[in-house]
């Protein structure tokens, strides 16, 4: 039976760093992996996050299951710094999640549970995107997320929501936009939290890079306005890039409405589904987490060193932003978009010359990880972008 399996593309980023990995020249730049690095490239551990290993290693006294929902102790020191310290806390509850793929996952799954037919989303978006929603059975409605300038496209998304009905969500990224970088303003969130109340959708919203675009508080500035708009809303969290543990998968799941009883019955669909699905979520890093939250100090740790990530990406983007105009490639946008991505209008040949000639990878989207860029190798990429974006 299992010759009738049909055959799958490979990933293309796997396959991206694969060649990254086999290229000898000592001056590569790797511009396509989605992970936070230092000025030295490193891709370290958080202290705040030792200092809390230490502290399980120390007190942490069994390995035994915590159930589908997971570490409920990590879901619920979230809630302050995501959903804001006054926020009703009777309006919201959660699960953990393996990273923000498995919260993404379970939001989609949730939501066509409660009805959903339809998801609008704005493109470019994160490829999973799409895929979770596909994997669901479930309608992807696009719209254009970019302006021709660089700067999101909020005519598009109202167009939209025009045409929104009874099974129709919405995707949104509540910060710092993958593959873009692209984020609404708070005006802009202002004129949408109210439109999406009015049109009766169910925003499902992906919170993957809290505190990297402009600080913690601010990044939640549209999240926020949209749930104070409206009666119901799901969200998907990921702690992997703000607390660096990409390989721990740690994320969560929250639904939030004003209405107890499809509260516990949002919940109780999400307990199935992740029995379903993975039985259990990995418990070390969200438990680092949980300890970090419910200690002062390690809080005030784990800010500063986000602090010190989110300086340096601001850094390198203005670097980028400074040149104005490379060749073809406008600079300028990238010093007012936010996180650790950006698209650059390249051609697929241009950036197979970038990575025959000059050894840049990036994605064949076009998308950079600002991260990858140093005060050592920012200079090269820039010259490399002159010979190749004419």
């Amino acid at each position: 039976m299992l010759e009738a399996l049909a055959p799958q593309p490979a990933d293309a980023l796997l396959g991206l760093i694969k060649l990254y990995n086999a290229d000898p020249r000592p001056e590569k730049i790797d511009l396509g992996v989605g992970v936070y690095r230092t000025a030295t490239g490193a891709t370290p551990v958080f202290k705040a996050i030792k200092a809390a290993e230490a502290v399980l290693l120390e007190t942490q006294d069994s390995k035994s299951y915590l159930g589908p929902e997971g570490d409920m102790g990590f879901v619920h020191a979230l809630i302050p710094y995501v959903f804001g310290a006054d926020f009703d806390t009777t309006r919201v509850d959660g699960m953990q999640a393996p990273g923000g793929t498995g919260a993404v996952r379970l939001a989609v799954e949730v939501a066509r549970r409660a009805g959903v037919r339809r998801i609008v989303m704005g493109t470019p978006s994160w490829p999973n995107h799409a895929q979770i929603v596909a994997a669901a059975g479930l309608e992807l409605a696009p719209f254009r997320h970019v302006t021709a300038d660089g700067t999101a496209d909020l005519d598009a998304l109202i167009a939209a929501l025009a045409e929104v009905g009874p099974g129709d969500a919405v995707m949104l990224h509540g910060c710092c936009h993958n593959p873009t970088g692209v984020d609404y303003t708070p005006a802009q969130w202002d004129v949408i939290a109210p439109l999406l109340a009015s049109r009766g959708v169910l925003p499902l919203i992906d919170l993957a890079y809290q505190g990297l675009g402009e600080g913690m508080e601010a990044d939640a500035y549209g999240l926020r306005a949209v749930l104070a708009a409206v009666p119901e809303a799901l969200v998907a969290y990921s702690c992997d890039k703000n607390f660096g543990l990409y390989r721990d998968r740690v994320g969560a799941f929250y639904a939030v409405t004003g209405d107890a009883g499809a509260l516990t019955r949002a919940m109780a669909n999400g307990a199935a589904i992740a029995r379903a699905s993975w039985s259990m979520p990995p418990d070390h890093g969200a438990a680092a987490v949980r300890v970090v939250l419910q200690d002062a100090a390690l809080t005030a740790l784990w800010l500063a060193e986000l602090d010190d990530m989110r300086d340096r990406m601001r850094q390198v983007r203005d670097h980028l932003a400074a040149a104005q105009q490379v060749g073809t490639v406008p600079m300028a946008p990238l010093g007012i978009q936010n996180g650790l991505f950006s698209m650059l209008p390249l051609s697929a040949e241009q950036i197979l010359a970038l990575r025959d000639a000059h050894g840049i990878y990036m994605a064949g989207s076009g998308r950079i990880n600002i991260a990858g860029l140093t005060t050592d190798n920012i200079g090269t990429f820039l010259d490399a972008l002159r010979v190749v974006a004419v």
